[in-house]
């Protein structure tokens, strides 16, 4: 077959994301080679990333092979198919059935959802026992109906409805939830599969407009002086396609439709050469379990990137409200369901932010003060599921850390009460509105390579030392370390008790005083889901139940809950890739950390939330021989010095 030039000359990287040419390639190929049918949904369309081996031994100018992998849905035969189409030679290289498996609720199909409930007649007289006489008022939110065993349900593909109603096209109808009507919908045929009405139940009295337009309540604060972020010279980091240059650092990212960013092949500049820390790195799954058991919210267990994709649902970010200062955007190329290239414009934001103080010392006796600033690099988007919306940034720092934090914010999601007039499950967050506890839980597949693909995970704990002559004042403390030998005993929880760490080490690179070169984990907030071990969300996500996997790298182990977990049965992802039990002591591995936010609801949530900020941190340890921080320049004075030899001030 004819090779695509054009392509080939197009794409600098292998690991460039696919353009929208290719996309429109790689569609056309796979619909003419088998003959889909109109009936055929494309869930997924991204670049099937090509071997390690290839990636890192690819060199400028060398020929690049591109292909996509795809997820097409026969809505009509109800199957999944797995395919990879060659888009340099225009030829479907493997079509697989995937038996038993639902893709990803795909964004057209919320919408058809939507408007399949508006349309039906049970649903329409619900509303009128409501006093509800406006169908396009109502809000209807398609939630993925997960696994309950449920015998009607076994091989559908269904959607759980629940609705709120407006008093206007703009009102924000979180604040009265119709509690009571649930409607399953299969989402193949399109039409309701069961329609479940528990009741009329009394709307909340009070509105939750958060805007100026929409709420008399509101006066905007006049006191707020300007604050301008300016770089008259412009930004200090170079982008080339994906790839950014940095302070350093070198950092390739892409983005796919069910991960949002992907960092790929990030390393730090030292001692002349670019040192490998990361080969790939990206939220392998989301997991968000509701705690409430009544029948309209117990079960409500999202995740997020396997059910319904975060990067599909990326906002276009603007300027001075996402990001400030000197930004550069990046679009995100996709497809809708039919295979329609899809751009999200302005989907990932790269900025330069001050940081404060990178480092500082007052010599006392000389009066001599240094200070430096610190500067970070960060990566982000941000995206909207249902009623909430998350930020995800990836920040790069001048002394060689990584940081991960998620920004929460939006809804919280409403019920009302039963004729009891309470809950124990949730927070009243105003009269008569009901807000379930519940977690959010954020787990990051890590797969690492610091001086090579070689890396070893050690657990480090510190204890007290003994009482004891050689502990005279009973004060001392010391690390023990432990390396993690296989997977099963690389399962690991956080312990305050001893402030349980790990880190990722090659034994294979010694630094200045002779120990592995290394990076820890640095946790941040955390905890561990309530949900039994018989439950669905627990069957499914049995990841949870530890912070750290360690698993041998393995190409098709991507995802925490597994390739499919919308309506799936459990038993699939991280519990069954380390039922292996393989050996990860000095082998390509693959680190995984989850980590989890308690979300018991209040007041101040209400009616949008105020952002919740959550993280962890790679941070070197012994990677580098020294500060790799020290060469930073001193700061420009504004007003006064910011290094002196008598006792003058300094900048912070």
């Amino acid at each position: 077959m004819q090779v695509n030039e054009q392509i080939i000359n197009a794409v600098k990287h292998p690991l460039e994301p696919l353009t929208a040419d290719e996309i429109n390639i790689a569609v056309k190929t796979l619909k003419t080679e088998k003959k889909l049918s109109e009936q055929v949904r494309f869930s997924t369309v991204v670049l099937n990333e090509p071997a390690k081996d290839i990636v890192l031994s690819f060199a400028a100018g060398d020929p690049i092979e591109r292909e996509a992998f795809i997820i097409v849905l026969d809505n009509e035969t109800e199957k999944t198919y797995e395919a990879v189409v060659s888009v340099t030679k225009e030829a479907v290289i493997s079509w697989t059935y995937v038996p038993g498996v639902q893709p990803a609720v795909m964004l057209d199909e919320f919408e058809e959802c939507e408007q399949v409930v508006k349309n039906y007649p049970e649903f329409q007289e619900a509303l009128l026992k409501r006093g509800i006489t406006d169908v396009n008022l109502v809000m209807v939110d398609p939630w993925s109906a997960g696994y309950y065993g449920i015998k009607e349900d076994e091989g559908k593909r269904l959607a759980r409805a629940i609705c709120w109603v407006r008093k206007f096209s703009n009102d924000n109808g979180y604040a009265y939830p119709l509690t009571g009507i649930v409607v399953y919908v299969d989402l193949n045929r399109m039409e309701v599969h069961r329609f479940e009405d528990h009741g009329v139940r009394p709307i909340p009295p009070t509105d939750a407009n958060y805007t100026p337009e929409t709420s008399d309540s509101i006066q905007v604060r006049e006191d707020l002086k300007p604050l301008e972020i300016i770089q008259p010279e412009g930004p200090s980091f170079e982008v080339d396609g994906h790839n950014i240059k940095w302070q350093k650092w070198n950092i390739r990212f892409g983005f796919t439709p069910r991960e949002g960013l992907v960092l790929h092949t990030v390393g730090y500049e030292d001692k002349g050469k670019i040192r490998p820390i990361l080969y790939r790195a990206a939220l392998s799954e989301m997991v968000v379990p509701y705690g409430e058991g009544t029948f309209s919210h117990n079960t409500q267990n999202a995740f997020d990137c396997g059910e319904y994709g975060l990067g599909q649902l990326a906002n276009p970010l603007t300027l001075g409200c996402d990001c400030l200062g000197e930004i550069r955007y990046f679009d995100a190329v996709m497809t809708d369901s039919r295979g329609n290239v899809r751009t999200i414009p302005n989907a990932v934001c790269l900025h330069e932010e001050d940081y404060g103080v990178a480092w500082k010392h007052t010599d006392w006796r000389t009066d001599q003060v240094e200070v430096r600033r610190s500067r970070r690099l960060v990566l982000s988007f941000f995206c909207t599921v249902g009623n909430y919306d998350y930020g995800f940034y990836w920040s790069f720092y001048q002394d060689g850390t990584i940081e991960n934090e998620v920004k929460l914010t939006g809804m919280l999601n409403t019920g009302t009460y039963d004729e009891s007039g309470k809950s124990k499950y949730g927070t009243e967050i105003a009269p008569q509105l009901n807000a379930t506890y519940h977690q959010h839980f954020f787990n990051y597949r890590l797969d690492t390579m610091l001086d090579g693909i070689k890396n070893s995970v050690v657990e480090v704990s510190t204890l007290p030392e003994s009482e004891g002559a050689h502990n005279p004042n009973n004060n001392a403390f010391y690390i023990d370390v432990k390396t993690l030998k296989t997977e099963q005993e690389a399962q690991r929880t956080i312990d305050l008790a001893s402030q349980r760490t790990w880190k990722i080490i090659n034994p294979n690179s010694l630094n200045a005083v002779g120990t592995p070169v290394g990076y820890k984990i640095q946790v941040g907030e955390n905890c561990l889901p309530f949900a039994s071990d018989e439950s669905s969300v627990m069957k499914r996500a049995g990841f949870l139940k530890n912070h750290l996997y360690v698993t041998q790298y393995d190409k098709d182990e991507m995802y925490a809950a597994g390739n499919y977990p919308n309506q799936h049965k459990g038993g699939d992802g991280l519990p069954k890739y380390a039922a292996a039990n393989r050996n990860i002591e000095n082998e390509d591995i693959v680190v995984w950390y989850t980590m989890g936010h308690h979300h018991i609801t209040r007041p101040e949530d209400w009616p949008v939330m105020p952002t919740a900020y959550i993280n962890f941190q790679l941070k070197p340890v012994g990677f580098f021989d020294r500060n790799p921080a020290l060469d930073l320049p001193r700061p420009k004075a504004k007003t006064s010095a910011c290094h002196s030899n008598n006792g003058g001030s300094s900048c912070h």
